[in-house]
Order: C-alpha cells, then sequence, then structure tokens
C-alpha cells in the first residue's frame, strides 16, 4: 500500500500537477524529493526550491546600530551535474568592526528504501574558512552525501556593523528558482535607495509600522556618597516606525548561458540599496548618496591606497639602473613593465587595498592585485610618466550600479600618451603592454589622478586581437588534402595562446588544437614566443585531411577553407535579452594557397562576397581566383567594437549564418 502511494505521487510530480510546499526549514517533502525533473525547465541540473532573506536592524549601547540578516536556502539537486550547486560561499566583511556568522545548519535530504525521508547533517568537516584578504574572509560549505535526487537546504545569520554596505539580493540564478522572497526592514532613520536590475520585471512593495525596541543601557554614576562612580543599568524602551520593503517572485526563469555573453552575473535579475541618509532625532542630517568623484577621492585618502602609492623610497636605486639610458616615454614602461612582471608573484588575492604594503611585497618578492599594480603605478611616476591608478570591477564581481567603494574590486595602472590611454596589468606573467586579462574587461574602470580629480576610462582594447594564416594546400591522387599552415597570433590571441599552451609538451599542444579542427590530423607542430612577451606568438603545423574532397561521378568537390571553415554558428537563440562581449576587437585572417591536382580543371568556384555589419560593428570578405594552376582564397572576418548591444543580435546571428554558407560553398573540379 505505501508503495502505491510513492508511486502515485511520483506520477503527479511527472505530470507537473503542483503540490503545496512548506517552505519552513526542515519541511522537505517527499514530493519534493520524488521529482525527477524540473517541471517547466526539464534539461535544469538543479533548481532553487525557495530562497529567503530577512534583513532588520538591532542596536545596542556598545555596538550602535548593527544589520541581522537571515538567510535561508533550499536547492533540489536533479542530475550530476547540479552537485556543485551543494557549495556555498559566505562572505564576511572586516575593518572598523566585522561580521559575525551565526546558526549556520545544513542537512542534505534523500529518500531511504522504505520511501521515509532521510538527513544528513552538515558537520565542520564541510566547513572551511579561507581569509581572501585582509578585508574578507570566506567561509565555504560543502553540503554532505550530494546525490542525484536530493534536496540541500542551509541556513544562517549574519550580524553586520556595516549598514552602509548592503549585499545585492539575487532573484535569478543560471538554474530555476521556484519561490524567492526578500524582507528589507529598516527603521525610519536610515533612508535607502533601490537599485533594480535584470530584464525580469518585479514590484517592490513597501510599508510602514511602528517598532517598540528594548535594549539595557549602563551609564556611570557619580555619588558624593561613596566617593566613587558606580555602574548603574536600566532598560530602556524606544518607539519608531519601521519601513519594510518586500520583493517576492515565482518562477524565475534561468539565466541562459549564451555566446559571448561575458559575465552572465551582470544580467541577473537583482536589488540592491544605497544608504541616502540617516535622519536621528536631535541630530543634525547627515547624506552619504555619494558621486564617484567623492567615492574616488575616500579612496584615495585611505593609507592602504593613497599613502602606499606614494612610496618610492625602496625601488628608486632600482629603477635608475634600469632605466639608465632610456629616454622615450614607450621604452621606459616597457622596461618598468618587464621589471615588475619578473620580479613581482601575484598571490592570488584581488583587492584595490595593499595587503603586505608596497615595500614589504617588494622586499618578498610577492602581494596582492594593489600591492604590485601600486608599485608599478609608483614607478611609473618615478619615471617621470604621467601613470595613474584604474579601479576596477571583475566580471565576477559585477557591475557597480551607484557611486561606492565597494563597487571596485581590482586596480591596474594607466598611462597617458598623447595618442591615447594605455592600461597595464602586472599581475598575470602571460600579460603584453596594453592587453588585460578577460576578466577585468568589464565596460569602465575609474581612473584616479594625483589631483584628486578622477573620470572612467574604458577597459576595452582599441587594438584589435589579430590571428593571420598562411596555408598551402595540395590534393592527393587518393583524395586526401595535405597542407602547411603558419599561424600568427598577436593583442589577446596571443595572451590566449601563452596562457593555454606554454606548459604543454607537444603532444598535449597537438591533441588540443586538434580539437579546433575539421577531422584533421596535424604533426609536425612547432610554436614560438610562448614565453617571450611582446612577440607575435607564431604556430606552424602540417595537416591531413581525409574527407575533405568528395568525389561524385569524376567531379571532386570541395571547400577552398579546407579544415578552415566556420561549422557552427556561436547564436542559436531566435532571441536575445543580453548584449553580445567579445572581450576586445579581433580581426582573422587566412590567405590559401591550393594546388589543383594533374588532370583536373576548374569548373566552378564560389562567387566573391562582401558582408557589413551594421556600420563599422564588422565585416566579413571572400575573394577567390585561379593564378595559373592554383586557387588562391583570401578571407578576412572583423568585429571592430568589443561590445554590440543586444538590439544588433538578429543581424549578428544572419551575418554568421552568411559567412558559414559562404565557407561551405564549394569549388568543383572536372577531368580536363
Amino acid at each position: 500500500m505505501k508503495t502505491t502511494i510513492i508511486t502515485a505521487i511520483a506520477v503527479l510530480c511527472f505530470l507537473n500537477i503542483s503540490v503545496a510546499q512548506n517552505y519552513k526549514f526542515g519541511k522537505v517533502s517527499q514530493e519534493e524529493l520524488l521529482q525527477k525533473e524540473h517541471p517547466t525547465n526539464p534539461t535544469a541540473d538543479a533548481a532553487v526550491l525557495y530562497r529567503e532573506t530577512k534583513t532588520e536592524f538591532q542596536y545596542t549601547q556598545d555596538a550602535g546600530w548593527y544589520m541581522v540578516t537571515d538567510y535561508f536556502e533550499r536547492i533540489k539537486i536533479y542530475t550530476k551535474e547540479g552537485f556543485e550547486k551543494a557549495n556555498a560561499t559566505i562572505n564576511l566583511y572586516k575593518g572598523d568592526g566585522e561580521d559575525k556568522l551565526l546558526g549556520l545548519k545544513g542537512y542534505t535530504y534523500y529518500l531511504g528504501g522504505d520511501g521515509k525521508v532521510e538527513e544528513v547533517k552538515l558537520k565542520n568537516d564541510g566547513i572551511f574558512e579561507e581569509e581572501t584578504s585582509k578585508y574578507v574572509t570566506q567561509t565555504k560549505i560543502t553540503m554532505p552525501d550530494a546525490r542525484e535526487g536530493c534536496v540541500i537546504e542551509y541556513k544562517y545569520t549574519i550580524n553586520s556593523p556595516f549598514i552602509f554596505n548592503i549585499d545585492e539580493f539575487r532573484f535569478q540564478e543560471t538554474i530555476p528558482v521556484d519561490k524567492v522572497k526578500v524582507l528589507f526592514t529598516t527603521p525610519e532613520y536610515f533612508v535607502y535607495k533601490t537599485h533594480q536590475r535584470g530584464w525580469i520585471p518585479y514590484k517592490v512593495d513597501s510599508e510602514s509600522r511602528e517598532r517598540t525596541m528594548t535594549f539595557r543601557q549602563t551609564e556611570q554614576m557619580d555619588t558624593r556618597t561613596f566617593g566613587k562612580g558606580i555602574q548603574q543599568t536600566e532598560t530602556r524602551e524606544i518607539k519608531f516606525k519601521e519601513d519594510t520593503y518586500t520583493v517576492e517572485l515565482d518562477n524565475v526563469p534561468a539565466l541562459q548561458e549564451e555566446a559571448f555573453v561575458g559575465n552572465l552575473n551582470n544580467y541577473t535579475t537583482a536589488l540592491q540599496f544605497e544608504m541616502s541618509y540617516i535622519d536621528i532625532p536631535g541630530v543634525p542630517i547627515k547624506t552619504y548618496a555619494t558621486t564617484w568623484e567623492d567615492v574616488s577621492k575616500s579612496i584615495y585618502r585611505i593609507d592602504d591606497f593613497g599613502t602606499e602609492l606614494e612610496r618610492n623610497n625602496y625601488f628608486e636605486n632600482d629603477i635608475d639602473a634600469l632605466l639608465n639610458g632610456a629616454t622615450k616615454p614607450e621604452e621606459k614602461v616597457g622596461l618598468i613593465f618587464s621589471y615588475v612582471l619578473n620580479k613581482m608573484n601575484w598571490n592570488g588575492y584581488n583587492g584595490f587595498y595593499t595587503n603586505e604594503g608596497v615595500k614589504t611585497a617588494y622586499k618578498k618578492g610577492s602581494g596582492n592585485v594593489a600591492d604590485i599594480n601600486l608599485m608599478l603605478v609608483a614607478m611609473l611616476r618615478h619615471a617621470k610618466l604621467d601613470a595613474n591608478p584604474v579601479l576596477v570591477s571583475t566580471k565576477e564581481h559585477g557591475v557597480p550600479l551607484f557611486p561606492t567603494r565597494n563597487g571596485f574590486n581590482y586596480v591596474i595602472a594607466a598611462v597617458d600618451f598623447p595618442q591615447g590611454t594605455l592600461l597595464l596589468d602586472a599581475t598575470n606573467k602571460d600579460a603584453e603592454i596594453g592587453v588585460l586579462k578577460s576578466n577585468i574587461l568589464n565596460w569602465q574602470g575609474r581612473v584616479i589622478k594625483r589631483d584628486g580629480t578622477s573620470g572612467w576610462v574604458s577597459l576595452s582594447s582599441m587594438v584589435p586581437a589579430v590571428k593571420s594564416t598562411m596555408v598551402n594546400v595540395e590534393i592527393k591522387p587518393d583524395m586526401s588534402v595535405t597542407g602547411k599552415a603558419q599561424n600568427r597570433f598577436t593583442g589577446n590571441y596571443a595572451f590566449q595562446y601563452r596562457t593555454e599552451y606554454k606548459n604543454l609538451n607537444e603532444d598535449a599542444q597537438r591533441k588540443q588544437i586538434e580539437k579546433n579542427t575539421n577531422q584533421a590530423e596535424l604533426s609536425n607542430l612547432h610554436f614560438e614566443n610562448l614565453t617571450t612577451l611582446g612577440q607575435p606568438v607564431s604556430l606552424e603545423y602540417d595537416f591531413e585531411a581525409l574527407d575533405a574532397v568528395e568525389e561524385v561521378a569524376g567531379k571532386l568537390y570541395f571547400s577552398p577553407m579546407v579544415i578552415f571553415g566556420t561549422q557552427e554558428n556561436p547564436f542559436k537563440s531566435e532571441t536575445r535579452q543580453y548584449p553580445i562581449d567579445y572581450g576586445y576587437p579581433l580581426k582573422n585572417r587566412y590567405i590559401l594557397n591550393i594546388a589543383l591536382p594533374e588532370g583536373y580543371k576548374v569548373e566552378s568556384l564560389p562567387e566573391n562576397a562582401v558582408f557589413n555589419l551594421g556600420e563599422k560593428i564588422g565585416n566579413y570578405r571572400y575573394l577567390i581566383s585561379q593564378v595559373g594552376n592554383k586557387l588562391q582564397l583570401s578571407v578576412e572576418f572583423a568585429i571592430n567594437q568589443s561590445f554590440i548591444a543586444a538590439e544588433e543580435y538578429a543581424n549578428l546571428k544572419k551575418f554568421y549564418e552568411l559567412l558559414i554558407a559562404k565557407e561551405n560553398e564549394k569549388v568543383v573540379l572536372s577531368k580536363a
């Protein structure tokens, strides 16, 4: 009988018949555990069944006002690929005070053999702490006994003195979110602005109510009777109004991973609160809504930024010796940048405040992002160059919605020349001058100048990444195709190849590159300049393709792009909500020389073609001709803007369809 009931429940879940859910912690149901796939997204690996965040403010005499935030999350895992959702990271901040993590609990639930709900408790061996900087500690949890079909849930509370810095409330993830609820309750004395983002509309409801708060207050009493002060504790009550902001969303669709989306988190549906002003009775009103200029100045005044930036007595002799005889600004930049790259090692920590301090980091040869790049700025300034730090938010950190110091988590260097601004990041050993890592190519950075002024600077490279490929091709009597390819990569392409291939042996390099060719076998593979910065990366190899030529009724058919044609359109969706983010402009050039086999003549060639994408966004050129007993094909593909608006998506998709069709057109050879 029990088995029959469970089977019936399973059928109901399969038919997507909704079942009332209990969202209290620990009340996971059989229905949730029996669910085999998500009702509206059957391919989802996991789903957030429920997420609740409640924030309110408390007051004590010692601590003053502080925030109390309760988090609760319940997640369903459908597949092994969803196991990563059994991990969570909790950021705890410190500075003038520190966040406190309280009441962390978690359970993994599954159905036992008898159909009963079994649970496994999160224990200390699944909780880890990591200090990512002197301002942030992360508590990471790994839920126990994750398995297909299980449900996990965890809850915790954070007490925080940082009432001005409210973490973003997220309503959307890369997995479906069935239900999410946020309650943000603030005393009438604190007034916040709300900032909404994302493409899913939602409403922020608000209401006011009266609250009574009781707290204990201790005062030092001066009495002549005892000749000295004594402490007296009394309980006080205060009444005030509270404003509660509420957001509830159901059935939030997953953010869809799409080609060239950059950081998908930049487009998630979310809500953030910004402190506008504090108005406490009897105290002058204090305004906190600031400008980016205010933020920049306040960061510069922090010792771990501005003071460290001004230090130079630890490197003066070394840099003076390095620059001896150098007169051109570009030469000085190259020497200093290479010197810092070779001397300093990044410890993996981000931040725009120094951790070690530049002097200590210089002696140790290692430091965080700020230690290294503020040191670089100081050295460039010592060389009489117009250098300044640039505050950046990495793609993982998101895009700052309003002026706040928390909007940034990285700093790089900028050098101004008459022809433009050059951006430098000395944390990566594979970096070149003016080439930034993809995770910091995140729209704009805030440059802070020595006189205290600041402004925005584009992080996108103005110089395209260029791939130039020269290929000599021969069609053998057995209809196989052999050839030799010579490739040259500059800019971000060179950076990518150095990062991906420099630590691989030749066999591993060959296998990796073969994945990007159309069923060709490679041999005699050889790289140059993988470890030499400032030079293009070169790659040569021989190739053989067995299926590149098709013989039909005595005629030969083949694509003149051979193994280099684009086979698949990266843009598959009919519509797109997010911009297209290439990260940097790019240009791919191919010149192929194809020797015609003996006994054959050209019957037909693809037509020449030129496609343009929008106004100066991109272009494609395909030119083919016969020169004696050879065919010569010249192809150039260019994307001139690193960032393309979503409104251009349909045109971009069509652009790729046209070039793919062109690159798959056939040359036809008939017997002479």
